[in-house]
């Protein structure tokens, strides 16, 4: 089990108790909600977007996709998806597709589904694809202070 050394720091920083659910290697963080027998309602899914000031953090919960043209509405901004190599680049101590959602620990602002943001308990991935990291939700919300939170996701399935 391994988190990622910028998130740990940040958050034993803010003096927040969590714990880790160990998991067989995943490619999806739906995947990683079976393994770890967790609701995938309330493991938080991150994306990476870019726009012309730089990135943000979309995070949803992983039953959920994220509608990029509300997205943009929402934040008044032209987005993408940003590519690996620049996700890469920002989150440089997680493997390519476990991205945690605190941004503030990468100076990446978040903007987040609002169901997350009011969830009892929240998972979400560590930085590798075989642990997940478990906070109740009103430290989640500590985690995430200064999040903007809108809808701009749909049920995937």
């Amino acid at each position: 089990m391994t988190i990622a050394n910028r998130l740990r720091a940040f958050i034993d920083g803010k003096g927040i108790s969590y714990d880790t659910v160990a998991h067989h290697r995943t490619s999806t963080s739906r995947q990683s909600a079976i393994a770890a027998h967790v609701p995938g309602s309330i493991l938080a899914k991150s994306v990476v977007v870019h726009h012309e000031l730089g990135y943000t953090l979309a995070v949803v919960p992983s039953t959920h996709r994220i509608e990029l043209g509300r997205l943009q509405d929402v934040m008044d901004k032209r987005l993408g998806l940003a590519s690996e190599d620049e996700v890469v680049s920002l989150f440089d101590d997680c493997d390519t597709g476990a991205i945690p959602p605190i941004g503030a620990a990468y100076d990446v602002p978040v903007i987040v589904k609002e169901s997350l943001a009011d969830a009892a308990d929240v998972y979400f991935e560590g930085g590798d694809h075989r642990t997940l990291v478990h906070v109740s939700g009103a430290d989640f919300r500590n985690l995430i202070m200064g999040a903007h939170q809108a809808r701009f996701s749909h049920p995937a399935y």
